[in-house]
């Protein structure tokens, strides 16, 4: 590819297909630029680590060749388990239309977004890069407020400090 292609990635989040971000962003910025469009995209912060994996499925995710991690750049990884997230090109980890990967944003609450690339294209003067193309439904919220869930959300528990028995209840 050459260094003014562009390449539009469409993103969903998990477990809602009908919700959706496609993004256009330039086929030699890294992934890391694109975790940030991914995450900017969906109103999140940007304040966890990530990584992108070739894997889909749960048992695949962390096991399948190539996986892009930014533990790699900060140095807590081997490099030869994941690759780089700052010094891979999008055009190489999506290297053919049709090409999906699952983000994997924040390990610990596990954001798990399905990216597709969807197209290929050319830059176009006085565009920024990466920019959101198409958008659908409302974004997920990253951090859900623990008081606004429902009645209808079915029952809860608490844990009796003394014994650890759950203690099931309804709100």
């Amino acid at each position: 590819m050459k260094t003014d292609d562009t390449l539009i990635l469409h993103v969903t989040p998990p477990g809602n297909t009908k919700v959706y971000r496609d993004i256009e962003i330039g086929a030699a910025s890294s992934l890391y630029v694109l975790a940030r469009a991914i995450v900017s995209a969906f109103d999140f912060d940007f304040d966890h680590a990530f990584g992108f994996y070739t894997g889909l499925t749960g048992r695949q995710l962390l096991t399948k060749h190539p996986m892009y991690e930014l533990f790699v750049d900060i140095g807590e990884a081997d490099e030869k388990r994941a690759l780089s997230v700052k010094k891979t090109k999008v055009a190489e980890a999506f290297p053919a239309i049709g090409h999906t990967m699952t983000f994997l944003f924040d390990y610990g609450d596990e954001w798990l977004f399905r990216v597709k690339l969807i197209e290929a294209g050319s830059k176009i003067a006085k565009v920024r890069y990466p920019r959101v193309v198409a958008t659908r439904g409302e974004a997920p919220v990253q951090y859900p407020d623990p008081d606004d869930e429902d009645e209808e959300d079915g029952p809860t528990y608490m844990v009796n400090l003394l014994t650890g028995e759950k203690i099931w209840f309804k709100k």
